[in-house]
């Protein structure tokens, strides 16, 4: 069984691609490293993509994730590939769009940098204003 998702934050997009297999046991491979060498082992970037598979309980599973991730940084591609991941989740079974959807990680979050405007030192900071 092989299942696609697509997951986004900013400018990051997260490609995950999930196959049960029988051999393979929770491998998880993102541009072709593994998770410690991509993210150097850190330990919050652990806890928020193993997150959905923690709260749908399918650690257990004999499941091999590849992930291909382009643009951003660091923040956002974890964002990226939890939504992605969440998602998958939910097609594998609908009874885990509940439980996503109650510690919101089927929600896009849509935020990104505001422009800069001209006048004005960044998009909402202004110089500063001299009376004399």
């Amino acid at each position: 069984m092989i299942l696609f998702s697509v997951g986004k934050r900013k400018t990051s997009r997260a490609i995950i691609i999930l196959k049960k297999k029988k051999e393979l046991k929770n491998k998880i491979l993102i541009n072709n490293k593994n998770i410690d060498e991509y993210f150097n082992n850190h330990k919050y970037i652990y806890n928020k993509i193993y997150l959905p598979l923690l709260l749908t309980r399918n650690l257990n599973n004999n499941l091999d994730i590849n992930i291909k991730v382009k643009g951003g940084g660091i923040n956002g591609q974890i964002d990226a590939i939890t939504l992605g991941i969440s998602r998958i989740l939910c097609k594998i079974n609908k009874d885990n769009t509940f439980i996503l959807k109650k510690k919101k990680l089927l929600t896009r979050d849509s935020r990104r940098v505001e422009r800069k405007k001209y006048g004005r030192k960044k998009s909402r900071k202004r110089f500063q204003f001299s009376k004399r």
